[in-house]
């Protein structure tokens, strides 16, 4: 039989807090790096990849069509595996149907298309109040929709993660693949923002 320590007690982020400052006052590493490699996994790498995605299937139907039938093996198409990503499902948002994702029993969360999760999605409040009352927190978010738009709150948990295709907005038609990447963000991905025209 095997004693638990106690710092088994401690929560992970304090126990990852202390050894990050171990190791930065022992000259071991830098915490501008890490701070700067942490951004970029936040909001460029991973979202970057979903926004590749999402601009894909904007300008290809045929890919549109097989991201939303079978997400997983359209995302490998792009290169895009990895953990956290073995089975996810696409679903679309329109006019009149808005996707929302959330994951209530921990944060699962794509991170091969959408790099890190936010802290917002890990914090309990999101987790429990998104599904009982989306539209009120999409509108706290800075999400205003329709009365007459659907709201669909999909649950992310170790089988499935979910990804919103976000609208096209009007007035992009003109507009490359790699210019329509630009416009992408995280949070429309995850169906708590939608994308603006430049």
């Amino acid at each position: 039989m095997t004693s638990t320590g106690s710092a088994d007690r401690i929560p992970a982020p304090l126990r990852t807090e202390a050894l990050e400052q171990l190791l930065t006052e022992r000259g071991l590493i830098d915490p501008n790096v890490m701070d700067t490699l942490i951004t970029e996994y936040e909001t460029t790498v991973g979202p970057l990849n979903g926004a590749k995605v999402v601009a894909k299937a904007w300008t290809d139907p045929e890919y549109r069509q097989r991201l939303l039938v079978d997400g997983t093996a359209a995302i490998r198409e792009l290169g895009f595996i990895g953990r956290q990503g073995e089975h996810i499902v696409v679903v679309e948002n329109t006019a009149t149907t808005h996707n929302v994702v959330v994951c209530t029993l921990c944060s699962c969360y794509p991170w091969s298309v959408l790099g890190l999760p936010p802290s917002w999605y890990k914090d309990p409040a999101y987790r429990a109040r998104v599904v009982r009352e989306p539209r009120t927190v999409l509108s706290e978010m800075g999400l205003e929709l329709a009365d007459d738009v659907q709201i669909r709150v999909h649950d992310s948990s170790s089988e499935v993660r979910w990804l919103v295709l976000p609208e096209r907005p009007a007035g992009t038609e003109g507009l490359t693949e790699d210019e329509l990447v630009s416009l992408v963000s995280r949070d429309a991905m995850v169906g708590v923002a939608k994308v603006s025209a430049p």
